[in-house]
């Protein structure tokens, strides 16, 4: 592979983008101390970022990486920063009986709601009451494996609002109502993790001690949803994604102006929901912090800086890359999703697929690219984000919780080989002999 093109944008200038998701991959397991500090997450996004900043301008590149930050980066940061405050505004609590169907129930819902206020407010609502439900039972590590790929991942398939690289896909031109098309996707592996994790829970419940079981049986609180103001809110920014786009206000693609309309609607939201939500249940009970969406704009200023040059590169060299079928695009999608972040990832191929499409004639185009190769993309980002703990955001928060509450969780290498290598590999792998 050359190391340039024709059109002049060298691979090299790729490395700050390579170095930046090698940061995110390694950090948490080699320096983890250092690279918790969020301060320090900053400094290597500006080390990397101002550099490649200059000499992308210095190339004449300045409209590129300005579209990269105006209309990729901040909608980005705004939607994710939105469903982070109102859903932390939802407080569920209670105590009831840890029977496997309950348990399922559990999953099940959570599988729901992650499409419609994200897989992180999904996981951050219902983690907690799911831990408390199950703190009287022994065996329970299984039942955080399952949550983190069912409500943190897998679940939020369906639209733009439920996983961060559909998001951008959305934001690249497939309509708001498209990712409906994979609820069949969605739906075969929910509903086949949600019976393998029946029958494991039905095995591990077995096994309890029945002082464990009569403990559980003994401490019952009703379950009580709080905050309930906040689905107001929440309904606002799904019809703001929905509604304030393109699609229905023209007048977005020739005024810039307009551009913002739909990210002024959502920050409006997340105040409201400030405002609206009592400040100790906010902050006391659902133990409210800002430092996980600080984390993410300080990482993702780096990401949306760094990958410009990459997405330039990948598109003018697209057909030299191998990738000639919806199926190569869902694994090779897959496979660095599981390792890299998902998000950028869905993003470097849709660009990589924007200059194939002469090798799909007479295919529906949808954002741009062939509407196979969009689902392939969809699918493999969201799923595989599950394989390891870095794949997706809320892997390593839920993994954090669970912890804190003295769940011993397995490690990096653990999770892979007990669980994503064995459980959730297969069906995807079936899911693809399937759909694509």
């Amino acid at each position: 592979m050359s190391h340039g093109t024709i059109e002049g944008m060298p691979l090299w200038l790729s490395i700050p983008f390579v170095a930046m998701l090698l940061f995110i991959a390694i950090g948490p397991l080699f320096f983890h101390h250092w690279w918790e500090n969020n301060r320090n997450k900053l400094i290597v996004s500006l080390a990397l970022g101002i550099p490649l900043s200059v000499i992308m301008v210095a190339r004449g590149l300045e409209q590129e990486l300005a579209h990269q930050l105006l209309f990729d980066y901040v909608p980005f940061i705004v939607l994710l920063g939105s469903l982070f405050i109102i859903t932390g505004g939802i407080h569920l609590e209670g105590d009831i009986q840890a029977k496997p169907a309950i348990n399922t129930l559990f999953l099940a819902i959570g599988g729901i709601l992650a499409s419609f206020m994200g897989t992180t407010g999904a996981a951050m609502l219902l983690i907690r009451p799911l831990i408390k439900t199950n703190s009287e039972r022994k065996f329970k590590v299984h039942t955080i494996l399952f949550f983190i790929a069912i409500v943190a991942n897998a679940g939020g398939m369906l639209t733009p609002l439920g996983d961060p690289p559909l998001f951008l896909l959305y934001l690249r031109g497939a309509p708001f109502n498209w990712f409906f098309n994979l609820a069949l996707e969605w739906f075969f592996v929910l509903a086949v993790l949600l019976f393998l994790y029946f029958i494991v829970d039905s095995y591990y419940h077995k096994k309890e001690d029945i002082k464990h079981i009569n403990s559980d049986k003994e401490h019952i609180e009703p379950i009580k949803l709080k905050g309930n103001i906040n689905f107001i809110f929440l309904l606002g920014v799904i019809l703001s994604v929905a509604l304030l786009n393109e699609q229905y206000i023209p007048q977005i693609h020739d005024n810039h102006a307009w551009g913002f309309i739909r990210e002024g609607a959502m920050a409006l939201m997340a105040v409201l929901s400030l405002v609206f939500t009592n400040r100790q249940m906010r902050y006391i009970s659902n133990k409210f912090s800002w430092a996980p969406i600080v984390e993410v704009a300080f990482l993702f200023l780096g990401i949306f800086i760094t990958m410009t040059p990459a997405l330039i590169y990948l598109k003018e060299n697209a057909q030299s890359f191998g990738l000639t079928s919806s199926s190569h695009f869902y694994y090779a999608t897959g496979a660095l999703s599981s390792f890299l972040d998902n998000a950028p990832t869905a993003l470097s191929f849709h660009n990589l697929a924007l200059g194939m499409t002469n090798l799909f004639p007479g295919t529906t185009i949808v954002a741009g690219i062939p509407e196979s190769i969009l689902a392939a993309i969809s699918l493999g980002a969201v799923f595989f984000g599950a394989m390891t703990y870095i794949g997706n955001g809320p892997n390593f928060m839920v993994k954090a919780i669970a912890e804190e509450n003295k769940i011993k969780m397995p490690g990096f290498f653990g999770y892979m080989f007990k669980f994503s290598l064995i459980v959730l590999l297969p069906l995807y792998i079936i899911t693809q002999l399937i759909f694509i």
